[in-house]
């Protein structure tokens, strides 16, 4: 059933030149299951070959440790975002054979919903219907938008399930490293449960307290996580310091934002004992073995960042039960990622316990057996 899982190379790279107009981009095709891959596109000025190859990768990750019977993709578009209609309707013409062959492509950073209806559009494709699977009853947006705190669910259980594990049962002082739609939800599902936000840090830097009110924060914060500094809480600091985050004291720290934020230059600065990623990619390597090296403990992306890549997979492997009202169905999906990701962290941080080294590869094995 599954294709090149553990080989180095990916099933297959398609350049993208564009078709009907000018594109510089990638899809990687990452592994294969029953014919089917999937994963966002993701397009800022600097992405590479490699990064898109990186991501796969890691969508591979996830559906193998979630139990899900699809391939992990990744799409990559170079493009400062000028122009974006046109770039989207090239984008949709060029990729259509494979969208109609199995391969689902969602949005990531710096592609929007409404980015994605535009080259489903240009590429007639629409993801109720697949040939060899029952039609979805109702149309993606339906389904998929009113899901997208799923994302931050999945990262806030890792991080509950964490500090369970670690036999914490008072508060947790946290540190949120970047506040986009990941970011705003984890906090505000760690706060709920009684943790305490003592720092968050948006592109412009680092704002803490001894506590920060989440929704006063987000009451501040526009769409793409820039926080607006003119209308901070009172009593608070501000940091434009690089990497101020890693210096606030801190139980926990979630990585929600850029590739590599934690890296071999700054993970010596690292104070928290546990570090969740809620970001693809959001640490090297050398930087998790620097964490493991300090006694830290880290649940990486592929654990805690899969909500919004498991809701879309379960709709397009039709595991949905579609005939649920809204609410439930919406309930059914958070549980359903909660349940894996909480299954998973508890696993990987047995691994951990007896064993030295990176807990990830066994654990790995250990998923992709069962799904077989």
């Amino acid at each position: 059933m599954s294709d090149l899982e553990n080989s180095q190379q990916p099933a297959f790279t398609v350049h993208l030149n564009g078709s009907g107009g000018a594109l510089k981009g990638w899809v990687v095709v990452d592994s294969l299951y029953d014919g089917l891959a999937m994963g966002g596109v993701r397009m800022t000025t600097g992405v590479t070959e490699e990064e898109v190859a990186g991501l796969a990768r890691d969508m591979t990750h996830k559906f193998i440790l979630a139990g899900l019977p699809i391939g992990g993709a990744k799409g990559g578009i170079v493009s400062d975002g000028t122009h974006r209609e046109e770039t989207f309707r090239t984008f949709g013409r060029t990729v259509k054979p494979l969208l109609h062959g199995g391969i689902h492509l969602g949005i990531d950073m710096g592609v929007t919903p409404a980015d994605r209806a535009v080259f489903f559009a240009e590429a007639g494709y629409d993801p109720r219907y697949r040939l060899g699977a029952p039609d979805m009853p109702i149309d993606w947006r339906t389904y998929y938008e009113p899901l997208i705190d799923c994302t931050g669910h999945g990262v806030g259980v890792a991080a509950v399930t964490a500090l369970e594990a670690s036999g914490r049962t008072g508060p947790a002082r946290v540190v949120v490293q970047g506040f986009g739609a990941v970011g705003r939800a984890v906090a505000r599902f760690l706060e709920d449960r009684g943790h305490v936000i003592v720092g968050v840090a948006d592109v412009h830097g680092t704002i803490s307290a001894d506590r920060l009110p989440v929704a006063d924060l987000v009451a501040v914060t526009d769409e793409f996580g820039l926080i607006d500094r003119s209308r901070l809480p009172q009593h608070v600091t501000v940091s434009t310091e690089p990497d101020a985050w890693l210096d606030v004291d801190a139980d926990l720290l979630v990585l929600a934002a850029q590739k590599h934020a934690l890296n071999a230059d700054n993970a010596h600065r690292l104070r928290a004992g546990l570090v969740v990623e809620g970001a693809n990619l959001a640490s090297g390597a050398e930087a998790r073995e620097k964490a493991r090296a300090s006694g830290a403990t880290l649940v990486p992306g592929v654990i805690a960042n899969i909500g919004g890549a498991g809701s879309a997979a379960l709709a397009v492997t039709r595991v949905v039960p579609f005939d649920l009202a809204a609410d439930a169905r919406k309930a059914w999906v958070f549980d359903w990622i909660g349940d894996r990701v909480r299954r998973n962290t508890r696993d990987l941080l047995e691994i951990a316990a007896a064993n030295p080294g990176d807990p990830l590869p066994e654990l790995l094995e250990s998923r992709r057996k069962e799904r077989g």
